[in-house]
């Protein structure tokens, strides 16, 4: 359920299905104005001796690889273009092919092949998809044009400019636009925002539809059922999911019966969003429905070809899934993440992943709709020990803390004399001593969870959950008991005790050694 390099918390109460973001900082720059010489062909005086930039919609993108120019033609990442552009993309290793779709516009192009197919009709190449140094790369122009969106090379920065047509659209309909108050978007958009409790956690939700609300993926990925709250008090129950991406940590879950909620538009305002612009935060932090916090767009980063709102809006556990409207009262992210720090450093996913969901859903709302299936068996009773210790460890080796991630190992799961069930692990040393003081509560959450999980899965076994500090010195440590303290047979010293001691059968008892 964890990626790799997650740096940044989730914001959602009792979740521990984290957010991944590591993020690298995209710059807003202003156009320049594009060489007309230059502007039939990409990169043609383009060097090796000089780095390319590719900016999409004013914005440098930060692409997985290098691009690079052949015989006048710019590549860039297949990937990183493809989700910059807010299209889908599906690499088929066998045929080399490649298969990038968004709503209207499906493009097939093959490694090797100056023929491409637009929504089925043969399209020349100058150039072919190739793969350099195990990645594959495609032309720049010819994709981006493809996805209805214009190109121009600018010789004087070295750079490509890709426009989208909602993205010009959207700067010629800026002068136009009235700035809203705060309290002017809180009138306009206090009632489509909701509460959602499920069976695991809590967290927000836009309405975006007579039954539809977009929220975060990790705030609906492991419930069994839900309900939504809105602001006027009336309760509606969640009949399932009607469609999500892991990938932009979004999800549409629909409700049984009419929301009677006016629903809020998914525009293309986030696509011309910028560092210093204005933005208001509605969500639900610490269950505190619909708190409303201001701040200002800090940066925009990308992570896996996924475009963040870094904002200075204050957000916090529950706020998962809540509205980041710009001062024009548009939408333009899903809340999403947060780092405990004095910057205020939080984030939220650009409305434009939830716009594609939104697409892909079906006229009227479908009847058979089911909540997601838990990554969890639904039972261990009569499981060996060795499968008991897979799934934990394959679960729940990761936490995401308001501090960063914690790493847990060497996972052991054994029954003791007295007939419990006994799961240890070692705690990451380093991050133990970095945070150990800050981290307490997020400790407290994950132990309690994997507890109620075990709870689940064996119903009437006791199980004591040990998460043990584990770690050589030179020297003696000091000012602990003899217990924890041991000589090693090479002359050093090993200091072992619990971080966590975690008790459950049908209630729990924990402490936590922060």
């Amino acid at each position: 359920m964890f990626k790799n390099s997650v740096l940044l918390s989730t914001v959602i109460a009792g979740s521990l299905l984290i957010a991944p973001l590591s993020g690298g900082a995209a710059h807003a720059a202003s156009a320049q104005p594009a060489s007309v010489a230059s502007a039939a062909k990409l990169a043609v005086t383009a060097t090796s001796t000089k780095s390319i930039s590719v900016y999409l919609n004013d914005e440098k993108l930060q692409l997985s690889s290098p691009p690079f120019v052949k015989d006048g033609v710019t590549f860039v990442p297949m990937r990183s273009i493809f989700t910059a552009l807010g299209a889908s993309v599906y690499w088929e290793s066998k045929s080399q092919t490649i298969v990038g779709s968004k709503p209207g516009v499906t493009v097939t192009l093959t490694v090797g092949s100056k023929t491409a197919v637009i929504n089925g009709k043969a399209s020349k190449l100058e150039a072919a998809p190739i793969v350099k140094s195990g990645v594959t790369y495609v032309p720049a122009r010819f994709v981006a044009e493809s996805l209805d969106a214009t190109v121009n090379w600018d010789a004087r920065t070295n750079s490509v400019r890709i426009m989208t047509q909602a993205y010009e659209q959207q700067k010629e309909a800026e002068a136009q636009r009235a700035k809203l108050t705060t309290t002017q978007i809180v009138d306009k958009y206090d009632d489509s925002v909701v509460l959602i409790s499920t069976n695991r956690a809590m967290g927000s939700g836009v309405v975006i539809g007579d039954r539809w609300i977009l929220t975060n993926h990790h705030v609906i990925v492991d419930a069994a059922s839900a309900t939504v709250l809105t602001v006027d008090g009336d309760n509606f129950e969640v009949a399932g999911v009607a469609a999500y991406d892991e990938d932009y940590d979004l999800a549409i879950i629909q409700t049984k019966e009419s929301l009677g909620v006016a629903p809020v538009e998914l525009g293309y305002a986030d696509l011309t969003s910028k560092k210093g612009d204005k933005v208001v935060a509605i969500g639900s932090p610490l269950g505190l429905q619909n708190t409303v916090s201001d701040g200002l767009i800090s940066n925009i980063v990308y992570e896996g070809g996924v475009r963040y709102i870094q904002t200075s809006a204050p957000i916090d556990h529950g706020s998962s899934g809540g509205a980041l409207f710009n001062e024009y009262g548009e939408l333009i992210g899903i809340t999403t993440a947060g780092y405990t720090s004095q910057a205020d450093l939080n984030f939220a996913v650009a409305v434009t992943y939830g716009r594609l969901l939104y697409a892909g859903l079906p006229a009227k709302p479908a009847a058979n709709v089911k909540f997601l299936e838990s990554p969890l068996p639904k039972t261990l009773v009569g499981a060996s020990n060795e499968r008991i210790q897979e799934v934990i460890a394959d679960n729940f080796s990761y936490l995401q803390t308001s501090e960063g991630l914690v790493e847990f190992s060497d996972w052991n799961v054994t029954r003791d004399a007295e007939g419990w069930l006994v799961i240890s692990a070692t705690i990451d040393p380093s991050a133990y001593l970095l945070y150990g003081g800050t981290i307490e509560a997020d400790l407290r959450a994950w132990a309690l969870n994997l507890g109620y999980e075990l709870s689940e899965m064996l119903p009437d076994e006791p199980v004591q959950l040990l998460i043990n500090f584990d770690r050589e010195y030179s020297f003696k440590p000091r000012g602990f008991t003899e217990d924890e303290v041991h000589a090693t047979e090479d002359g050093k010293w090993r200091l072992f005790f619990p971080v966590i001691n975690l008790q459950v059968k049908d209630k729990a008892i924990i402490t936590v050694r922060a």
